[in-house]
């Protein structure tokens, strides 16, 4: 189901991770004005559930610049360990509909992923993900998530949810560092083949929606002012 997000309700960061510097500065005024009159402000469309559509393999990349980068991308997470599933689009997610599926050790669902028509420096870069179900859960911890997105996931995502940016770290690092958090917790539940693949990622965005309706941050239609 489409909501949308209360920019109002979104923490300074939040909003400039978004919007990017320059657009968050030229919003700042209505939303402040949304704040200080107690309304909502209308942001982006957001979807409650996600889904996976499997893809034939093709050359990929909308340029040649960014196929090389997916290709030299791949070739470090299968020399990392990390095994292929397989290329699917996830056409409501709000960009980098693309994504390479791979399952590092039985635990790890992790992705490749990037955008067949960038249309701005902030979406053209492809990055890594990876995600792990924790199999005991008293700490509060449900879930290791990490990245090598250039901007944080906006918006943060659930307090249930341990989150490892690094927009530095190459796909070995990414991995290293993802599955020493985990064992900081405690041990992953197994994935599962493709299923299990699709399964992490759809109940991480579960997760997150759950998280951002208690936070106030999302709209359904007829909420708006």
């Amino acid at each position: 189901m489409p909501v949308r997000l209360d920019l109002a309700a979104l923490t300074a960061d939040e909003l400039q991770a978004l919007l990017g510097e320059e657009a968050a500065q030229g919003r700042l005024p209505d939303v402040s004005r949304a704040r200080l009159e107690g309304r909502s402000l209308p942001g982006p469309v957001l979807h409650t559930t996600l889904t996976f559509e499997a893809l034939e393999e093709r050359a990929w990349g909308a340029t040649p610049q960014q196929a090389r980068a997916l290709t030299a991308l791949d070739s470090e997470l299968r020399a990392a360990g990390a095994e292929p599933l397989g290329v699917y689009y996830v056409p409501l997610l709000s960009e980098r509909r693309y994504l390479r599926a791979y399952l590092f050790g039985p635990e790890v669902a992790a992705a490749l992923r990037w955008s067949e028509t960038p249309h701005s420096p902030r979406t053209a870069r492809p990055f890594v993900q990876a995600v792990t179900w924790l199999r005991d859960r008293a700490s509060g911890v449900a879930c290791v998530f990490s990245t090598t997105a250039a901007q944080p996931p906006v918006p943060a995502l659930s307090e249930e949810v341990d989150v490892r940016f690094l927009p530095a770290a190459s796909p070995a690092d990414l991995l290293s560092a993802h599955r020493a958090a985990v064992l900081r917790h405690g041990r992953g539940g197994k994935v599962g083949g493709a299923e299990g693949w699709v399964r992490a990622w759809q109940e991480l965005h579960a997760l997150n929606v759950a998280a951002w309706t208690r936070r106030g941050l999302l709209l359904e239609d007829g909420e708006a002012g």
